[in-house]
């Protein structure tokens, strides 16, 4: 079971390109450009297995193998780790590997709040320890038309929020990212409106595919990566995967969103894997994978609309994009 720990104060979001760059043509230009010569020339890591990947700091074991993988070529540990979206450490791809060393993710508290009959403020190893943990090899999309597949460690959402027992007129979960200048830099600047906020409806927050990830490739998470822990919902674009979890609120409406929020008309509080919504800038209907040279369709839902299509039934999802 999770283990109350005594409350502690309340810390005061990460993904997609910032409004001072998109706004800056030129230097979107010549990034993608950049980005489309190193794949032309094989610069891009090539995927390698699991098993071919170090192990230098590892979750407390057993970790169950889950069923709902796919098995899809992981993207490399070296990738996945040094090629990221967290704007609280930087902007570029490589800043967060270069800048999130200054994060302490322990101790670490997570409150649980809201419109439900047991709050309270959990410690992280008290979730990782009190919950079985499992292995999901999950395909990544992001709305910048790049693809990975993580084996991420985490265990389902749903397990965390039914033992705070939320109530019916809980329709939303909202999320929020740590706030602290000090150890984020990045949130000195003011890219977005901090601190990242995140949500979910509640059908999706309790999906069986939804997680919470503790860890990658068998290892702790990296700081880079979101650590300690994140949420990871595979059939909808990256940047609804909050990273460095401290809050998670259960409301009655539609919660406020950080991309959401500063460009509405680019990022949609659903943000489905949809190939027939394009982004105002560039088309969603191809990716590339990392590590690939050729592009590939985008797959609705990311490919996963056999489990999650039937949560929009009667929804038009081009205007609930």
């Amino acid at each position: 079971m999770l283990i109350r720990v005594r409350p502690a104060s309340d810390p005061a979001g990460s993904e997609i390109t910032p409004k001072s760059v998109y706004l800056d043509r030129r230097r979107f230009l010549g990034a993608t450009a950049a980005a489309g010569a190193a794949a032309a020339f094989g610069m891009l890591p090539t995927p390698v297995r699991a098993e071919e990947t170090p192990r230098a700091n590892r979750l407390p074991g057993p970790i169950a193998k889950s069923p709902l993988s796919t098995d899809e070529p992981q993207t490399s540990l070296e990738t996945v780790t040094r090629y990221n979206n967290f704007y609280e450490f930087g902007t570029d791809k490589e800043d967060p590997a270069r800048n999130a060393g200054t994060l302490r993710t322990r101790p670490w508290t997570v409150a649980i709040d809201g419109l439900c009959a047991k709050p309270g403020t959990y410690d992280i190893d008290s979730i990782i320890q009190s919950n079985r943990l499992e292995e999901r090899v999950y395909r990544m999309r992001c709305v910048e038309a790049w693809s990975i597949v993580v084996p991420w460690v985490g265990l389902p959402m749903a397990d965390v929020l039914k033992r705070a027992e939320p109530l019916g007129s809980a329709k939303f979960v909202a999320m929020q990212t740590l706030h602290d200048p000090v150890q984020m830099p990045g949130q000195r600047r003011a890219v977005l409106d901090w601190p990242y906020l995140e949500g979910l409806r509640m059908d999706e927050a309790m999906h069986p595919l939804t997680i919470l990830a503790v860890g990658l490739y068998g290892e702790v998470l990296p700081n880079q990566n979101g650590a300690p822990i994140r949420l990871v919902t595979p059939w909808k674009y990256g940047f609804k995967g909050i990273k460095s979890i401290v809050r998670i609120t259960f409301v009655e409406a539609m919660p406020p969103t950080a991309w959401n929020r500063e460009a509405p008309r680019e990022y949609g509080f659903y943000a489905n894997v949809n190939p027939e919504v394009d982004h105002p800038r560039w088309s969603q209907k191809r990716e590339r994978r990392l590590g690939e040279f050729l592009r590939r369709e985008t797959l609705p839902f990311n490919g996963y609309a056999e489990q999650v299509a039937g949560l929009y039934t009667g929804m038009d999802l081009t205007k609930w994009f």
